[in-house]
């Protein structure tokens, strides 16, 4: 397993030779792509039916999105990317005094900005590598704890069924960043009360519309601060009283959602669909964990954990030269991720074993000039 790819590399936009691992800062466009791109231009050019197209496939991506996040499709909405929806839950809280934020210190910055600016807020931020250090800073002052499934800096997976326990337990909302797992891992989006995803790095979309996820059981009188014209109950006119808001994830979406963006994650998903989650799962945690041992062998700092119950497709290396080091990859036809310190290397279905040896070799070469 693992020594041929479960996507052919050719229906990307990989160069020749070249080992593209950078699915955590951006994955390589599908060929495919083109063509949707094309037909969002002739949809937004007809008129009325081109409008009625896209607004099916809006609905036709909830429910593909929903069946793979194991949800409902009205729990699913979408936004311009995660930051502006974790801003529209920070800003939705009645905060009261002394309420806190739990987050980890290397957590993402879009998970952890919009709560850090609101006035009288304060994040509690938990330190190390202990599995359970998010239990030493939450209490009863607890209204929020906010994680990404698995860490863009140093590629360590939480144990989010913990978590959930930790904010049942102080009556706290869980908040998950999907981003670095959708679309290579199995993804249960109902542990949260929210969650969100971006869609161009596994799951192979484009900037500019991310998943948005309401968990409707747990919390069903949430509604955003603000609004606009497609997050209304539609045909909405008149102001007194206010309009309603869509009674399902939809009122996320406050206007248009991207639509050439949304063309381009329909073709992904369904790209994507040809391989079970699972599948996709034990493929790049074969990969990752061929490489974290290749690494350990080379006495090379590893920032992600070796347990495979606390890792999935990123193998992130520390170095004070990263950038040089992401630059000399590069040179050699090993696309890497660079930032923050480190070196991430993000296996996708298009990888195989061979990839670790040029990664390997590549950076055996490297090492010896940096």
């Amino acid at each position: 397993m693992s020594e041929d790819p479960l996507f052919d590399p050719a229906d990307f936009r990989i160069p020749p030779g070249v080992t593209h691992v950078c699915a955590g800062g951006q994955s390589p466009f599908l060929h495919r792509h083109d063509e949707v791109l094309l037909r969002y231009a002739a949809d937004k050019s007809s008129g009325m039916a081109g409008r009625a197209e896209q607004d099916a496939l809006v609905e036709r991506i909830r429910m593909h999105v929903a069946s793979a996040w194991t949800v409902q499709a009205p729990a699913i909405g979408f936004v311009s990317n995660v930051a502006e929806g974790v801003a529209m839950v920070a800003e939705s809280l009645d905060w009261r005094a002394g309420d806190t934020v739990a987050v980890d210190a290397v957590e993402y910055p879009s998970v952890v900005a919009p709560f850090a600016r609101r006035p009288g807020v304060t994040l509690r931020i938990a330190q190390g590598t202990d599995p359970d250090r998010m239990a030493n800073v939450i209490d009863r002052s607890t209204r929020v704890i906010a994680t990404s499934y698995v860490s863009y800096l140093t590629g360590e997976r939480v144990r989010l069924g913990r978590l959930r326990q930790l904010a049942d337990e102080v009556d706290a909302l869980l908040v998950v960043d999907f981003t670095q797992a959708a679309g290579c891992m199995p993804i249960d989006a109902s542990i949260a009360d929210f969650a969100f995803s971006a869609c161009y790095k596994w799951m192979l979309g484009m900037t500019g519309v991310a998943i948005a996820y309401w968990n409707r059981r747990r919390q069903p009188d949430w509604a955003p601060r603000s609004a606009g014209w497609y997050s209304l109950v539609p045909g909405t006119r008149g102001w007194d009283p206010p309009p309603d808001l869509r009674p399902d994830a939809m009122r996320f979406t406050r206007g248009n959602p991207a639509h050439a963006a949304v063309y381009v994650l329909d073709s992904a998903l369904s790209y994507l669909a040809q391989v079970p989650p699972q599948a996709v799962q034990a493929h790049v945690q074969a990969l990752s964990g061929a490489l974290l041992e290749a690494l350990a062998a080379r006495q090379v700092t590893c920032l992600t954990p070796h347990d495979p119950l606390r890792h999935a497709a990123n193998v992130c290396l520390a170095h004070e030269k990263a950038g040089a080091i992401a630059e000399a990859l590069h040179a050699r036809g090993v696309y890497a991720w660079n930032g923050q310190g480190r070196v991430r290397f993000s296996f996708h279905g298009y990888n195989t074993m061979g990839d670790v040896g040029r990664i390997t070799d590549a950076l055996d070469a490297v090492l010896r000039e940096v």
